[in-house]
């Protein structure tokens, strides 16, 4: 807890807003989509999905691949408390969807499903695109399954995997993600080795989405990898997530941005 107060002090000291970006597209974006205050009729799709969830106290056994968590102490866990604690939160939710509705992807890729919370977000910025998800455990992509049908997004392909293996046998080079989620796995191993067998698939229009960059030294380590691809050309920080672009017609420049 100590270490992301710190982090979080420089990122204030830090950050700026749009009035201090001087890039066209960077203007853009922050101005359109991330500083967009009209209301959405999805939000109350959002909630409604959040609160299904919150009023679920059913306990189910989490198989967790990841580096772990720092709330609960047990893998025997209440629905719940998943989406209260581990979930996305309801604001960015609506931010993961007002940047899926701007970017329009035709074809999104998330690594972390848990119970859907940021998934639907992402069906609802875009019911045309094809986007697949991946849980390693099975209790909770069971129940991540039943709210996407009870809430008829349909547009959404559920593997149940461990990820390493998926994505290594995945013949990425044949695809073309437009957008990529990464929450499922907070180490720096894992966050770097899966945006190295990712880099195949991107393209100009390419974001990526960085979960809990500052989580851990760690994950700031990654996210310092990260930032300094040669193939990488935007960064955004916005101290929960780190936004990764490709665009080849942009100066590399990295922007911590308050939201």
């Amino acid at each position: 807890m100590l270490f992301q107060i710190k982090s979080y002090l420089q990122f204030l000291w830090h950050s700026k807003n749009e009035h201090a970006v001087h890039s066209p597209f960077m203007f853009s974006l922050l101005t359109k989509c991330f500083y967009d205050k009209k209301p959405k009729p999805e939000y109350s799709i959002l909630k409604k999905y959040r609160n299904s969830l919150l009023e679920n106290n059913n306990t189910i056994e989490v198989t967790d691949f990841g580096a772990g968590s720092k709330v609960f102490k047990s893998n025997t866990r209440a629905i719940a408390e998943i989406a209260k604690t581990a979930g996305i939160t309801s604001k960015r939710a609506e931010l993961l969807f007002r940047i899926t509705n701007y970017l329009q992807p035709e074809s999104i890729l998330e690594i972390g499903t848990s119970l859907g919370l940021a998934t639907s977000a992402l069906s609802l910025g875009n019911l045309k695109a094809k986007i697949i998800t991946l849980e390693g455990c099975p209790e909770t992509a069971k129940n991540a399954q039943n709210q996407f049908r009870e809430f008829s997004l349909t547009n959404i392909n559920l593997e149940v995997t461990e990820f390493s293996n998926y994505l290594e046998d995945l013949r990425l080079s044949t695809f073309d993600f437009r957008l990529i989620y990464f929450d499922g796995n907070h180490s720096k191993k894992a966050t770097v080795d899966y945006f190295e067998l990712l880099l195949p698939t991107i393209t100009n229009e390419t974001v990526w989405i960085f979960d809990d960059i500052h989580w851990s030294p760690e994950m700031e380590e990654a996210w310092e990898i990260i930032k300094k691809h040669p193939k990488v050309t935007v960064t955004i920080d916005t101290f929960q997530w780190g936004l990764v672009f490709f665009r080849k017609e942009q100066p590399k420049e990295h922007f911590v941005i308050r939201i």
